[in-house]
């Protein structure tokens, strides 16, 4: 059993090396003429030749265009990056026995709109952490609703079901969890912060999906709450 100061510091750990990975997909990988399925091919042989990476805790998600607008548990067809083009990445590596959950939006162009989008889910992120950390009581619905907000006054819609999830050791899915508690979402009235199911502290992953369906664009940014 790890000490709680052992997980915080894993899970750091493993989201530094996420970071990383998605440095080198950004200069390496990230071009026009590329398809979604062939950019996912070569994010896998990255990671595994780079970075050791070996399994997934959830699906590889490279989405652009259009398909920027799905959320998570949709599968739009494979679209081509274009020249003037928004892209989000979202990947869950699992570095030795500790999962990352790490997204990033990209722009090819100039686009001002597109930039601004990819600016705003950063921003929005910062602002959701800051949230998070100042009400030390906030309920799962109280903070799904301040990131629908976040979405709103910059003049987007949000795109998700829910604003953050749990994570931690692998696989942290088989952990005997009340989805209805492992979710910020509209159902979850208790409180974010406590104890799970193991006695350990719960540690979230904080999800920013702003869109924009009338020009066909979505942008999206990810990684810990509660750590960092």
């Amino acid at each position: 059993m790890h000490t709680e100061t052992q997980r915080v510091a894993a899970l750091a750990e493993a989201q530094q090396k996420a970071a990383a990975f998605f440095a080198r997909i950004a200069e390496s990988l990230i071009r026009p003429g590329i398809s979604e399925s062939q950019l996912t091919r070569e994010i896998a042989e990255l990671g595994r030749r780079e970075f050791g990476i070996e399994q997934n805790w959830h699906k590889r998600i490279v989405r652009a265009g259009i398909n920027t607008l799905a959320p998570y548990d949709e599968n739009p067809p494979d679209l081509t990056l274009g020249e003037d083009d928004i892209l989000f990445i979202d990947l869950g590596p699992v570095f030795e026995e500790w999962e990352a959950d790490f997204g990033r939006t990209y722009v090819i162009g100039t686009d001002p709109h597109k930039l601004r989008l990819r600016d705003d889910v950063a921003a929005a992120f910062t602002a959701g952490k800051k949230y998070f950390q100042e009400h030390p009581h906030i309920t799962g619905s109280a903070f799904y609703a301040y990131v629908r907000q976040l979405a709103e006054r910059a003049g987007w819609e949000f795109g998700g079901s829910l604003a953050a999830h749990m994570i931690g050791e692998f696989p942290h899915k088989s952990l005997p969890v009340d989805k209805a508690v492992a979710w910020a979402d509209a159902g979850n009235h208790t409180p974010m912060r406590g104890l799970d199911p193991l006695g350990r502290e719960r540690h979230w992953i904080l999800e920013i999906h702003f869109v924009d369906r009338a020009r066909g664009i979505g942008g999206f940014y990810e990684e810990l709450l509660t750590i960092g």
